[in-house]
């Protein structure tokens, strides 16, 4: 339980959950219920660069895999990192807290860092709508003179 400097404690907020329809690129502290469509892992070589990859763990090489999740609403593209890689099995039902919208090619990747948390639930009762893929849609960054 946190606690304020006087020692009296913190009320916790409660998570305010949206659906996928409502993500919108550049935002962050989304609290989400997913269920997991497909998932592929995305080989060290397709990734680019040499050297240790900015996600290294250690001296191994970090694991990435591209995962299609969604609810009632839409679909969108999650990128998971290491352990996240394990908890993503298609079918499977998941709540991400504190995840954030990453922009890749200019279209929306939703993630989340070592600050969020990937937690698996029990099953969901809904069908992901996939053919509202907002990872599909493509974005054009436009400087706005004043």
């Amino acid at each position: 339980m946190a606690t304020a400097k006087g020692g009296e404690k913190l009320a916790l907020r409660k998570p305010v959950f949206v659906k996928v329809d409502q993500l919108k690129p550049g935002t962050t502290g989304h609290t989400l219920t997913v269920k997991v469509v497909s998932a592929s892992p995305v080989p060290a070589r397709a990734r680019g660069g040499g050297g240790v990859p900015a996600f290294a763990v250690g001296s191994r090489p970090a694991r990435i895999a591209e995962c299609l999740v969604g609810d009632e609403t839409a679909a969108i593209v999650f990128t998971a990192r290491n352990e996240q890689v394990d908890l993503l099995k298609p079918g499977s039902a998941l709540i991400l807290r504190n995840a954030r919208i990453d922009m890749f090619k200019g279209s929306m990747r939703l993630s989340v860092d070592k600050w969020g948390r990937v937690e698996v639930t029990e099953p969901a009762n809904f069908t992901v709508k996939e053919d509202n893929n907002l990872s599909l849609v493509e974005y054009e960054l436009v400087n706005v003179a004043e």
